[in-house]
């Protein structure tokens, strides 16, 4: 049917509906963020998952991202972040398992090589802190590179371990032992 009411009531009704509820303010937030993620082609899955970076200073802001590492990504020639960097970086820093699928030379790499110095806080004197493995030579070459820039000024020590012989010369013979 047809709802009649005078003009005061009217006014009164559209002032009930602008004031914003938690909820309806969490809603367009939503619509924000799917709006965000549609528009960089971002498909996610999964339940309670961090909001996606728009630019690399809200890692330094919402994350606490080390000062130094920000000031390498910028150096490095980064200035806005990749789709894949936009949401796999705040996943990895809410210490969430990630799977993620994205052309060569969209920004992998960085994308967990970011997380992965800012779990580690600072360096430490305890041996290896974290290990990647990488199923081809080029590859690890690539990570290693990425993480030496990355890692420049913070006191990190990057290795790259390609032989067991040579790790054993290089780190003594203990190491294989020990590690």
């Amino acid at each position: 049917g047809i709802k009649w009411m005078s003009s005061l009531e009217a006014k009164l009704e559209d002032a009930k509906d602008k004031k914003p509820t938690a909820e309806k303010l969490e809603r367009l937030r939503r619509e924000k963020i799917n709006r965000f993620r549609n528009q960089h082609r971002i498909n996610i899955q999964g339940t309670d998952l961090p909001d996606p970076i728009a630019t690399f200073d809200q890692l330094q802001k919402e994350y606490k991202v080390h000062p130094k590492i920000m000031e390498n990504v910028q150096a490095a020639g980064f200035h806005v972040p990749t789709p894949i960097q936009m949401q796999a970086i705040p996943v990895m820093l809410h210490g969430r398992e990630l799977l993620a699928s994205a052309p060569t030379g969209s920004g992998k790499t960085l994308a967990f090589c970011i997380p992965l110095l800012t779990h580690l806080k600072q360096p430490r004197n305890k041996g290896f802190r974290a290990l990647i493995i990488s199923p081809t030579r080029e590859l690890a070459s690539q990570t290693h590179r990425e993480l030496v820039k990355l890692a420049e000024g913070t006191g990190f020590r990057i290795h790259m371990i390609h032989k067991a012989a040579e790790a054993a010369k290089k780190f003594g013979p203990k190491s294989s032992k020990k590690f």
